[in-house]
């Protein structure tokens, strides 16, 4: 028999699925994330979050696939090397419907190890989430071939290693909107461009259904939110340690468990204030 916390666990897991409702929440995810200004620190921060969502999607029995990832800037006390941009697929039941609210603007603030003075620096990142489409969602998206611009490059790793010799990366563009994207995570080209349309169907749906908020929120006379100032969580190592979620107040000592991917606490809170 199973133990009263294996119990409760099983329970609580299945509560939670309960407002995982939305009509994607199924659904593997593109996960993406991009640096802001800051230079080799904000570079560094986008690294440091893709490790978060790599391990956290491993505890959850995700499997994750980098599709693409272009490299910053090195130079830390470690060599490690920073992320211009990365985005990620996701997979697994329930992927989107537990990643979705992680959209948003992140920020951290800490003693900065590129700093000689040891200055105090705060970095900010934004990831994105979306959900990948089944092919009969993928319908609901006109794509003209004709509208898309294919390029081809070599895939390469941090500071320019492991440069293939073929150009087997695909890089897409979808010319009315400006919208690009890229796979270099195959060796065959067709490979990595079945997996840069996915993420092309996935942002072109957010695209109109972005179009369409915005026409709303015109003709209701509100606001539209500036995405970079649309600031989810805060990450301070210094002076004092803390994560806080802004939307529900959520926060915890524990930055260490955060960043190593102990997100549930903040992701089942904010699934469960989204349905209040």
């Amino acid at each position: 028999m199973k133990k009263q916390k294996e119990i409760e666990a099983d329970v609580e897991k299945e509560e939670i699925k309960t407002f995982l409702s939305g009509k994607y929440d199924k659904n593997s995810a593109i996960l993406e994330i991009l640096p802001g200004a800051g230079g080799v620190d904000s570079q560094d921060w986008a690294t440091m979050l893709l490790r978060m969502y790599q391990r956290y999607c491993d505890a959850k029995g995700f499997s994750t696939k980098i599709v693409h990832q272009s490299f910053g800037e090195g130079g830390g006390p470690d060599g490690r090397i920073g992320t211009k941009s990365a985005t990620v697929e996701v997979k697994g039941q329930f992927a989107y419907g537990y990643l979705k609210k992680e959209s948003g603007v992140h920020r951290l603030v800490r003693i900065s190890p590129f700093s000689a003075q040891k200055l105090r620096h705060t970095s900010f990142a934004l990831v994105d989430v979306l959900p990948v489409l089944a092919k009969v969602d993928e319908k609901e998206v006109d794509i003209n071939p004709e509208d898309l611009k294919v390029d081809t490059f070599r895939a390469s790793g941090p500071g320019g290693q492991y440069v293939n010799k073929r150009e087997s990366a695909i890089r897409i563009t979808h010319l009315p909107t400006g919208i690009s994207v890229s796979s270099q995570s195959e060796r065959l080209q067709g490979a990595n461009k079945e997996n840069a349309m996915r993420v092309l169907y996935a942002k072109l749906s957010q695209f109109q259904k972005d179009k369409n908020k915005k026409e709303m929120e015109k003709i209701k006379g509100q606001r539209t939110q500036v995405s970079w100032g649309n600031q989810i969580r805060s990450y301070v190592l210094h002076p004092y340690k803390m994560v806080k979620d802004l939307r529900t107040d959520i926060e915890t000592a524990d930055t260490d468990k955060v960043l190593n991917g102990g997100l549930d606490a903040f992701i089942e809170a904010e699934l469960k204030y989204d349905k209040v």
